[in-house]
């Protein structure tokens, strides 16, 4: 059997409410990647021994009680979703399942690993521009030794920003992967995990960008290793499907389907 074929299983953390556009735009991203996404959310059953890769996804904000940080009562929030989340994380580091987290997911792992956030950069950063847009208008700097810098092979590059809150304290474990020129830390990773990396820009919204995509290709490759790994201690890999039954085009029909 030969795991180059296979599309490995990732499932992707969203919202219950929302986040249809974000959820179609990364199961499009996996599936170009070579794997197969699955939409994960609260209130709906995790078969978390299929999965072989996650991606810890964008949306509301983080409650604040679980970065002991200031509680603002105009802010959306969504407890049910913390709470999965904290649960996939705290599996995957026994696992451990390649892992990426994309905005609101990058500080989800800071958070597990008992970091905190800024409840709002600009508070902080106040000569940084207030900026919400898709568009890759911010720009980025790489640390060369880091596994972020491996996988997109390029010290500075151009982002997008769609958050306004931003990791303040790094996590226990995590080193800074990257930070824009106003010194905002951008991207964070675990060195001795197999897969953990998180990137507070939405590289799924940028689609046509070859170096963004390189994340999604990365995390599908190491899920596939996972995958195999998986098979060879169970003997069964009941999450992959086999090359005959792959269909070789992306359905239509997928965006509109969870």
């Amino acid at each position: 059997m030969k795991s180059r074929n296979w599309r490995p299983l990732i499932g992707v953390t969203t919202s219950v409410k929302g986040g249809m556009l974000s959820w179609l735009f990364n199961r499009f991203a996996v599936w170009r990647a070579g794997g197969r996404a699955v939409r994960i959310s609260a209130g709906s059953p995790v078969f978390y021994d299929r999965l072989d890769g996650l991606i810890v996804g964008g949306g509301d904000d983080i409650n604040a009680e679980l970065y002991e940080g200031d509680i603002e009562l105009n802010i959306r929030v969504d407890h049910r979703r913390d709470q999965l989340e904290q649960s996939l994380l705290a599996r995957s580091e026994k696992t451990p399942l390649p892992v990426l987290g994309i905005c609101r997911g990058a500080q989800m792992i800071n958070i597990h690993h008992h970091g905190t956030l800024h409840e709002d950069m600009y508070r902080i950063y106040e000569t940084a521009p207030r900026m919400r847009t898709v568009l890759p208008r911010k720009k980025v700097n790489i640390e060369s030794g880091s596994r972020l810098f491996q996988i997109m092979k390029k010290k500075r590059h151009r982002i997008n920003c769609l958050h306004h809150q931003s990791i303040n304290r790094v996590g226990k474990d995590l080193q800074v992967a990257a930070k824009d020129d106003h010194e905002i830390i951008q991207a964070i990773e675990n060195p001795d995990h197999p897969f953990l990396v998180g990137v507070q820009w939405h590289p799924e919204y940028l689609p046509l960008s070859q170096i963004h995509q390189r994340l999604f290709r990365a995390l599908v490759k190491k899920a596939r290793e996972y995958a195999v790994k998986k098979f060879h201690h169970s003997g069964s890999v009941g999450c992959l499907r086999k090359p005959g039954n792959e269909q070789t085009r992306f359905p239509l029909e997928a965006f509109f389907l969870t």
